[in-house]
């Protein structure tokens, strides 16, 4: 059964490319509480994208390091002196770990959703397009993982990859590669639902009739088309594969504190603490889960509010429609043949 024909809100193409762009589209569209989610997330993912990219820079000392010139660290230090968030028990800088955590986290990110984004697309595109007896095995394949708890098919995943320790290049991998296989069932379906509602339109059974393969519908007719929700998924399945690192990490099944800092790994450490009264070790990893996952969350909420018209057609305090000037609705018909 298709979908109903809902407009999609694309970007004016006279309007300059870089008001084109996702985010910036969706903020010029915003007004009220929904501008102030996407600005507040905004915020929030662009101070975890410099401090993992600035992680060398602003650290004070390495994810590993347990001396410097005066001596050995000391071990459970409270906050203060050159320990701003102080030490855990193993003699590590509490600030370093959530600094140099952010770029475990990046990086898991990238390769889980790309990776995952990659496959899910391709295999919804052809299994919606061709239908048959593929159609049928991937997506009863897609519902057998579906009915599995994703983070049990991650542990599961870790386990055989990397034993559930690892080096960082070994633990990147492990936990980005069980999140893919976690994530590829979810674009499979959005992709292979879309593909199955286009492939019915008339521009495609135009390019049918004019003789073009099915290789060129795919590729051009179709794959822009499905594709146009990916941006909501990718920052919904980034707030999660950070949960998921974490929930991997605070397992036991992370990544070695000697090859990289890793937040849930620290809370499985700090676990200890706090019958001690000791709360400095897991109360900052914890905020920097918190805040990093609320600020990709209310950008994905942000985008998906914006991109549905009942919800966007807000208005203003005074009664001033919200309908945004430097937008047009089109239906998906050959807009990007």
């Amino acid at each position: 059964m298709s979908t109903p024909d809902v407009p999609v809100p694309v970007a004016n193409p006279r309007a300059p490319f870089y008001r084109r762009l996702p985010v910036v589209s969706h903020f010029n569209k915003s007004v009220g509480l929904q501008r102030g989610m996407l600005v507040i997330g905004l915020i929030l993912t662009g101070l975890f994208l410099l401090t993992a990219l600035l992680a060398p820079l602003v650290a004070p000392y390495g994810f590993s390091q347990l001396s410097d010139a005066d001596g050995s660290f000391p071990t459970q230090q409270p906050p203060g002196g050159k320990h701003l968030l102080g030490t855990t028990v193993g003699g590590y800088d509490v600030l370093s770990r959530v600094i140099w955590g952010t770029q475990t986290a990046l990086l898991v990110i990238v390769v889980a959703v790309v990776l995952s984004i990659f496959a899910g697309v391709v295999l919804g595109l052809v299994s919606g397009y061709l239908g048959g007896w593929l159609d049928r095995v991937l997506v009863v394949v897609a519902d057998a993982i579906y009915a599995f708890p994703s983070l049990l098919v991650a542990i599961v995943m870790a386990i055989v990859i990397s034993g559930g320790q690892s080096s960082l290049l070994g633990g990147i991998m492990a936990a980005a590669v069980s999140i893919t296989v976690v994530f590829i069932p979810q674009y499979f379906r959005v992709i292979r639902a879309e593909t199955i509602r286009l492939k019915a339109e008339p521009f495609v059974e135009s390019a049918k009739v004019v003789g073009a393969s099915n290789l060129r519908i795919i590729t051009r007719h179709i794959y822009r088309n499905a594709t146009r929700t990916l941006p909501l998924i990718f920052t919904l399945n980034a707030s999660e594969a950070i949960l998921t690192l974490a929930a991997l990490g605070f397992l036991g099944f992370g990544i070695e504190p000697s090859s990289a800092a890793e937040w849930g790994f620290d809370l499985n450490k700090a676990l200890a603490d706090t019958t001690s009264g000791i709360w400095w070790t897991g109360l900052f990893p914890g905020l920097a889960i918190v805040w990093t996952v609320l600020g990709l969350t209310l950008v994905g909420e942000s985008i998906n509010d914006l991109n549905d018209p009942r919800l966007r057609g807000r208005k203003r305090a005074g009664g001033t429609s919200t309908a945004p000037a430097n937008t047009a609705v089109i239906t998906a018909e050959g807009s990007a043949s």
